[in-house]
């Protein structure tokens, strides 16, 4: 089933103002991005309107924001600055992601995908407000991730096309991105940052889902000469993104050394998937070099 997008004219669907709970999105989240991506970018619109929560929703008087460390006060302060770190590195990804979130709205042709990424700007704006006043909970930012910054003026500034963009940041980064909030809230039960990923995961399931919706219109008229870019950008950049995962501050640097085996396998799946989503969208990725 081919998916019809027309284009910036007429009207959109009503707002929907319907809440719902975080496992219910995640399972609906789930199913779209399984079986009904084909049906288009618009209802992905409706699906992203139905998760909206705002920021005052934490629990922020209720719970910790971050796991409570127990010992001596340098103990506490070691792990402090260890979820601090973490904190700091999601913060970053997600100032990232609202600029490339204006760059799509900006830069879409067609009325319903203008639709979704309006939803997709207020969603990293709030994503980035949480993570402010978290880390004010912490104490302020770490060090900053200097790979992040170098994918970030690679996806902002390097790259030129809008298939270029949406394959990179909603159909990978995103998705890769998502197996990490799951990880940090399993590591941080009971607290503020657990809440907040659990629902990063539902959004970012959503962009990443719109994006592959996207990304097929896109490319059912695209030259050969487009797809052919795409492959020759993820090839610039893998490596880069390779060491944005596997980088660690000095605040957790024996946690990554600790963990470098699991984490390179878990790199390692994540790029198969990778993989696997370009194919999926009728790419030739053959000539993808994977730096593992």
């Amino acid at each position: 089933m081919s998916v019809r997008l027309v284009r910036d004219e007429g009207q959109g669907p009503d707002k929907l103002s319907e809440s719902m709970n975080v496992d219910q999105l995640q399972q609906e989240a789930a199913g779209v991005a399984d079986a009904e991506r084909h049906e288009g970018v618009l209802r992905y619109y409706t699906l992203a309107k139905r998760a909206e929560w705002q920021t005052a929703d934490l629990p922020w008087n209720d719970l910790p924001p971050i796991p409570e460390a127990r010992g001596s006060d340098q103990k506490r302060a070691r792990r402090r600055d260890i979820w601090r770190s973490v904190i700091t590195q999601q913060y970053q990804a997600d100032i990232l992601a609202v600029k490339m979130a204006a760059q799509l709205l900006n830069m879409a042709p067609h009325h319903e995908a203008k639709m979704y990424y309006t939803t997709m700007v207020q969603d990293e704006a709030r994503h980035v407000e949480a993570w402010l006043k978290l880390l004010a909970e912490v104490g302020g930012t770490g060090e900053p991730d200097p790979h992040l910054d170098e994918l970030a003026r690679m996806f902002l500034e390097d790259l030129e096309l809008l298939e270029e963009k949406v394959f990179l940041m909603q159909v990978f980064f995103e998705r890769l991105i998502i197996p990490r909030f799951r990880l940090i809230a399993r590591s941080s039960r009971g607290t503020t940052l657990e809440d907040l990923c659990n629902r990063l995961t539902v959004d970012d399931g959503i962009h990443h889902g719109a994006g592959m919706a996207y990304e097929r219109v896109l490319l059912e008229s695209a030259p050969v000469q487009t797809k052919r870019k795409l492959v020759d950008a993820a090839n610039r950049m893998l490596p880069i993104f390779v060491e944005h995962a596997l980088w660690r501050p000095p605040a957790r640097a024996w946690i990554g050394r600790a963990m470098h085996e699991r984490d390179v396998q878990r790199l390692r799946e994540d790029l198969a998937d990778g993989v696997r989503l370009a194919n999926s969208l009728g790419l030739d990725v053959s000539d993808v070099q994977m730096p593992y």
